[in-house]
């Protein structure tokens, strides 16, 4: 399901294509969207035999700059969390861009038309398998840790087996929230969502966005908001409870790092795959 804001903001230059070598596991570009001069989203075509989990992430990039004395290219791939749905006809990715990074340096150039390289083993700890059934899922995120987020939100499982989900985003300016604010902006005026994961359940879904550096109408880091009581005050509820909450965790390793601390506290134990408890921090996130 292609986001209209993707494709319409972005037309496509009518050039002559280039010839494009076939990539090893390639997929084709479809859309291309600039947040900030830091934040990109980008949509590839779907291998009709991948299957994954909401949450899961796969390994994408391109190939490398030619060896100097060999000539032979070498694949950069990283990390990324699948952004779209279990059930999108495509893939969608949100990624930082790092100037001088081995992959992002290059992959915040494509274009519609492009390739890029992905291969077709999803893994992660992102899924609602890892967790026990409970009555309220967290959502921590920071920065492009949105990621996974964006597909569990849109994903009807999600509101089958939780009575509240709460998406925290946490950036340092406000322009970087746009992602986020949209996302959740089109999950609750989308008609096709509506339909699919049901408009009784839509109204189960709070956003709490906030900002470090930019003023905001709400500002701190979550881990302070969480540990002064301040999120909750704000969300009117009474903390958090292992009988009661589960949560998942994608950001920066010191915010996975704190927020671990921070769970526990509260008596909630990790989770994984093989072994659910009551939150899940991913491990492999790129940025």
């Amino acid at each position: 399901m292609p986001r209209k804001d993707m494709t319409e903001q972005n037309p496509v230059n009518q050039v002559a294509a280039k010839p494009v070598p076939t990539l090893p596991d390639a997929q084709t570009v479809t859309a291309v969207r600039h947040y900030t001069d830091r934040l990109f989203s980008f949509r590839v075509t779907r291998p009709a035999s991948l299957r994954f989990r909401s949450g899961e992430f796969v390994m994408i990039g391109l190939m490398g700059d030619p060896d100097p004395k060999t000539g032979k290219q070498k694949p950069l791939l990283r990390a990324y969390s699948i952004a779209s749905p279990a059930w999108d006809d495509e893939l969608e990715f949100y990624s930082i861009k790092v100037q001088d990074g081995p992959l992002t340096s290059k992959l915040q150039h494509i274009q519609p038309g492009d390739q890029i390289i992905l291969r077709p083993k999803p893994v992660g700890t992102l899924v609602h398998d890892a967790l026990l059934p409970g009555k309220r899922l967290w959502f921590f995120a920071t920065g492009t840790g949105i990621a996974p987020f964006a597909s569990l939100l849109r994903e009807p499982e999600t509101y089958e087996r939780f009575d509240e989900v709460i998406i925290t985003h946490t950036t340092r300016d406000v322009a970087e929230l746009t992602y986020g604010r949209e996302l959740i902006e089109s999950i609750r005026s989308d008609e096709l969502l509506a339909e699919l994961i049901g408009e009784e359940n839509l109204a189960k879904l709070r956003y709490y966005p906030t900002t470090t550096r930019e003023q905001s109408p709400k500002m701190g880091r979550i881990t302070t908001l969480l540990e002064d009581g301040t999120l909750f005050e704000d969300l009117g509820i009474d903390g958090i409870a292992p009988d009661i909450d589960r949560a998942m965790v994608c950001g920066s390793i010191g915010l996975n790092t704190d927020l671990k601390r921070i769970l526990e506290s509260f008596g909630l134990q990790e989770g994984a795959n093989s072994d659910p408890k009551h939150y899940v921090v991913e491990k492999a996130f790129v940025g």
